[in-house]
């Protein structure tokens, strides 16, 4: 055991809690909106995206990322070098123009003048929203590919090949290409820093200061606005107003809590490369590999802390990750009562199997009907906080 020896089992451990939290977490929150009809919409779509992109970080990115650091080789060679990049930065655009997406749809909901029905949006509705998420961030992260390339050193130590990525455009690049990539490479620092960082910040606080002010501005109209109506029917209106404001609240707190995590994990990164440009420090390549090592798990800690913040957050997302867990754990353990019903459920089984089979056909399908019928009713006379968000 030396001091390699702990810091990779270190590095391992926290990899390992990392990837096992993030995965759960991210399959939970992508399984709960697909599987739910009525969470289908634009809200918890845009955080199914989210998950998507986070889990595919973690799958994808974090064990060569950990290979890489361990043994000191690149899996998958050069391909690696680019791929790993792309995505990492594909993640960065889709939670950018996520929590745009998701600020704009908490402004709609507050400014609508009433409280819209709740109904189910297409899929190609929501399709079409999500995919002007997808296709900005894979068009602006494009340049990633052409930028990285593999290069290999043999360590004067252990005599050993040592495989790193370096920013570097290839040469063999046509002339335009070659001198776009060379641009984007001179300038990626800023455009990181205020494309993926400055502007998810400030758009969530200009449309969060809007929504207060439109907010307050409701408030002071109903205060102001005479009374005419009887005490009935403002008594019979005021639960739909608080199941509204409790939403409203619900998916500001959701948004910011995302918006402050995404900055937290983000911040480190960007100061001290901005730091070191501007007062011009030169830094040697292990100082260099462990600052860009540590901006890599500081995304990855997000992509694994933002699924679990969100199922804690958000009601509906919590409850259905509650109820599912309560399912499977139903299913694992046997039901006691089942001793004592054996007798009469096999002598019942008896009976059925003597009927006709037409007959046992049509009470199959009677049980099927009122039960689907039963279940359907319970959802829909469920709690306002079932759907989050604005309908297309």
């Amino acid at each position: 055991m030396t001091e390699e020896s702990y810091s990779a089992y270190a590095v391992m451990l926290l990899a390992l809690i990392v990837f096992s939290v993030g995965i759960v977490g991210n399959l939970a929150l992508m399984c709960i909106v697909w599987h739910n009809y009525y969470l289908k919409n634009t809200w918890n779509c845009v955080l199914a995206s989210l998950a998507l992109w986070d889990f595919m970080v973690l799958f994808f990115c974090l064990p060569v990322v950990i290979f890489n650091e361990l043994t000191k080789r690149r899996l998958m060679g050069d391909l690696s070098c680019r791929i790993v990049p792309y995505v990492e930065v594909t993640s960065l655009g889709v939670t950018t123009f996520s929590l745009c997406a998701l600020s704009i749809d908490r402004f709609h909901t507050v400014t609508s003048v009433q409280p819209r029905p709740r109904q189910i949006e297409p899929c190609q509705s929501i399709l079409a929203k999500l995919s002007v998420i997808w296709i900005g961030s894979l068009v602006l992260a494009a340049p990633e590919l052409l930028m990285w390339q593999l290069v290999q050193e043999v360590s004067p130590r252990t005599g050993l090949p040592v495989d790193s990525c370096s920013q570097e455009p290839s040469a063999n690049l046509p002339e335009m290409l070659y001198s776009l990539v060379l641009t984007y490479h001179q300038a990626r620092m800023w455009w990181t820093f205020g494309c993926f960082f400055c502007l998810p910040l400030l758009f969530t606080a200009a449309c969060q200061l809007l929504t207060r002010h439109v907010t307050d501005e409701n408030a002071k109209t109903k205060h102001a606005r005479p009374s005419s109506t009887s005490s009935s029917s403002t008594s019979s209106s005021s639960s739909p107003k608080k199941q509204q404001q409790r939403r409203e609240r619900q998916m500001m707190r959701t948004v910011v809590t995302l918006a402050a995590v995404y900055a937290a994990c983000s911040l480190p990164e960007n100061a001290w490369n901005i730091v070191l440009a501007s007062a011009g420090i030169e830094v040697g390549v292990a100082t260099r590999a462990l600052l860009a090592l540590i901006g890599q798990f500081l995304l990855f800690v997000r992509a694994g802390a933002t699924p679990v913040l969100l199922l804690c957050l958000c009601r509906s997302l919590g409850r259905g990750f509650m109820d599912c867990c309560c399912c499977c754990c139903d299913e694992c353990t046997p039901d006691p009562s089942s001793s004592s019903t054996a007798s009469s459920g096999t002598t019942n089984a008896t009976a059925v199997s003597s009927l006709p089979s037409s007959l046992v056909s049509v009470r199959e399908d009677k049980l099927k009907i009122v039960s689907g019928a039963m279940f359907f009713d319970k959802v829909k006379d469920g709690p306002a906080e079932l759907i989050i968000g604005t309908p297309c």
